[in-house]
């Protein structure tokens, strides 16, 4: 065998779970079978190996030809190898060191400056031996940054390092603002959040700043330790802006958009239309006659609900950024900040066609003096009292002759006051309304009360769960290709649309389907493999689109395996108005409480942070955003009313739709 082959099949330890770790198997037994701890390798790359070989031992990853004796032996071998790998990098000093790193390949960087670290080499060299010796082997910043005891050993030189380029801040971004990040970034002990807050504002003004990190300091949040403060953030967004001005001026881009109208002649109430001759546009066209008949209250809600397509049939709101939306690229490429809501191409084709519905509903129902606002006051003022006496509630409309920027901050202030009207009704069976005039904090929309227990079901944080779902219906699942002529998006598609035999499966594949059948998920009925319970898999489908799943919109039997579910680990039921995912995405556009990148909408309005120069224009937008999000809460305390009511024949009986009155 030549060097070079040597070299590149040495072993490396990817982890526990990497699907590359098999591939090593053949030349860990090699090195182990012919290790001999009186005549051990002399070389750093050979130590090396012998440490990821002593990894897998201490894993039990063995060749399956292994029998139980030489899995013993192997066994046996650790302590030894460990000693081996402890003496030689314990000899490790400045006489040697430069040579001991020189060569060492990129992907032993890492257990390099671990066992030189383990091994109190850094406590033995100088940094004037140590950091040039690393830079001419080729290891990089973030790697010695990702060592803590070298950067312990050398704080105030490796403070210097850092500070010496703008370019060092993107390991500050990395450390403090993305998300998912591989592996620590361990700063120097004396670098202060005033080094950090000057290299972050450096790289700002940076000509070749990349824009990802400009964009997260931007959206990040206020943070002493990272040295940003909303100066800091004002700079990023506008360099931000800048650098997207330019690259669109030299980029045409794909245009994507989405237009609205109302038809004369049509008679389905709604026509959508996908547009791909020289854009990605969707087209979506009302009836006239549609809109004009169902504009008595209890219509217009429901048009929100079912023509627009505020929510699905559970009233789970289709508005929320689900992680099922995002594409394969979305989710594993961009640059995410750890407190950053993540959206894609689906949640902003939503976001745009929802706003542009209630801005076209807005402006048709104005032609036919109809204010919106009017409406949303008769929901929690009429309709309540006499569908389910429920009283004392309050929604006090905008005048109509206000500024849009009067009308945004009254219209925040007024939804923030029905979800405190909510939360005491629900919370104490009534509403007193003196209790409501002592005053209330902020209002967290993931807390809000529900009137009914366990009113979701959701995925408990279990790995049984998380893995049925992907296998399911995730695009990346092993189970939704089998050939040319049997594949789909998903394995539950592939199921529903096709007869498929045990057989049909690859051999690779067969485990995971008989996991499946195992936990009763699937069966083979000799004919074919189909879902084994419809009940079941239903919920498992809205656990996965959209993160939960209504107990009470579900059938007996869906229910009865709603429990079963709960009882298995695999779900878990919560009692609140919104979804969990409902109430980030009301926070989202409201305030900070979850997200940095939001346009913290509410916060913005209600501290007067907004002026009105420039005129209406820049408000109206916002307006609509806020009678969205009144409109998305209407629907879902409406639903928790009908779920809750008794089903007398007086109420709509457990359905989302507003009965006309």
């Amino acid at each position: 065998m030549s060097e070079v082959d040597a070299t590149e099949r040495r072993v490396r330890f990817y982890g526990v779970h990497d699907m590359a770790t098999g591939l090593h198997f053949p030349r860990v037994a090699e090195l182990a079978e012919g290790f001999d701890p009186k005549s051990v390798p002399s070389s750093t790359a050979d130590m090396l190996e012998l440490h990821n070989v002593q990894q897998y031992l201490e894993h039990g990853f063995f060749p399956n030809a292994y029998s139980e004796e030489q899995c013993n032996h192997a066994k046996a071998l650790i302590p030894q190898i460990h000693s081996a790998v402890a003496r030689y990098f314990s000899s490790v000093d400045n006489t040697n060191f430069a040579a001991t790193v020189a060569g060492v390949r990129h992907d032993y960087h890492g257990d390099l400056l671990y066992l030189l670290g383990r091994n109190k080499a850094f406590e033995r060299c100088e940094s004037e031996t140590v950091l040039p010796a690393l830079s001419a082997a080729g290891v990089r910043l973030g790697e010695l940054l990702a060592s803590k005891k070298l950067v312990q050993a050398y704080d105030a030189e490796m403070r210097d390092v850092l500070r010496a380029s703008p370019h060092s801040a993107e390991y500050l971004v990395r450390k403090y603002l993305q998300d998912d990040v591989k592996g620590e970034i361990h700063l120097p002990p004396s670098f202060t959040p005033v080094d950090a807050r000057e290299l972050l504002e450096d790289y700002v003004d940076s000509e070749d700043a990349n824009p990802n990190y400009v964009g997260l300091i931007a959206t990040a949040k206020e943070s002493s330790l990272s040295g940003i403060d909303a100066k800091l953030k004002l700079r990023a967004k506008r360099r931000s802006d800048e650098i997207s001005a330019s690259f669109f001026n030299e980029n045409a881009g794909f245009k994507t958009g989405c237009e609205v109208g109302i038809s004369e002649t049509q008679d389905d109430p709604v026509v959508f239309e996908l547009d791909t001759s020289e854009e990605l546009v969707c087209r979506y066209t009302y009836s006239k006659r549609w809109l004009e008949e169902s504009s008595d209250n209890p219509g217009i809600f429901n048009n929100f609900l079912h023509l627009f397509e505020f929510a699905d049939l559970q009233a789970l709101l289709l508005l929320p950024s689900y992680p099922a939306h995002l594409g394969v690229m979305e989710r594993f490429m961009g640059t995410t900040g750890k407190y950053e809501y993540k959206i894609g191409a689906a949640f902003r084709a939503i976001d745009m066609s929802t706003l542009l519905q209630t801005h076209l509903y807005h402006c048709f129902l104005e032609s036919k003096d109809i204010d919106l606002e009017q409406v949303i006051s008769w929901f929690f003022e009429e309709y309540l009292v006499q569908e389910f006496g429920a009283s004392n509630f309050s929604f006090t409309p905008s005048d109509r002759g206000s500024s849009y920027l009067q009308k945004v901050r009254h219209l925040f202030a007024e939804m923030e006051s029905v979800a405190n009207q909510f939360t005491l009704f629900a919370r104490d069976g009534e509403l007193d309304r003196d209790l409501l005039a002592m005053g209330s904090e902020q209002v967290k929309y993931k807390e809000i009360p529900s009137l009914l227990d366990g009113k979701y079901v959701c995925p408990s944080e279990s790995e049984e769960i998380a893995g049925i779902l992907h296998l399911l219906f995730s695009d990346q699942s092993r189970l939704h290709y089998i050939n040319e002529s049997l594949n789909a998006d998903n394995a539950a598609t592939l199921l529903l649309e096709n007869q498929i035999a045990y057989d049909d499966f690859e051999d690779y594949q067969k485990p995971t389907v008989d996991h499946l059948i195992k936990l009763g998920v699937l069966e083979d009925t000799g004919a074919r493999v189909q879902l084994a319970n419809s009940e079941q898999f239903l919920i498992l489908k809205a656990l996965f689109a959209t993160q939960a799943a209504s107990y009470y919109h579900l059938s007996d039997a869906g229910r009865a395996t709603a429990d079963d579910m709960v009882t298995k680990g695999w779900a878990t039921r919560s009692s609140s108005l919104l979804t969990d995912a409902e109430g980030k995405y009301f926070n989202y556009f409201l305030n900070g409480v979850d997200f940095s990148n939001g346009p913290q909408l509410r916060n913005k309005y209600l501290h007067g942070a907004q002026a009105s120069i420039g005129g209406d224009d820049p408000h109206f937008r916002t307006y609509i955003t806020a009678l969205r999000l009144t409109v998305a809460l209407v629907i879902k305390i409406n639903d928790d009313f009908c779920l809750a009511a008794p089903d007398d024949g007086n109420t709509c009986g457990g359905c989302h739709t507003l009965d006309s009155m």
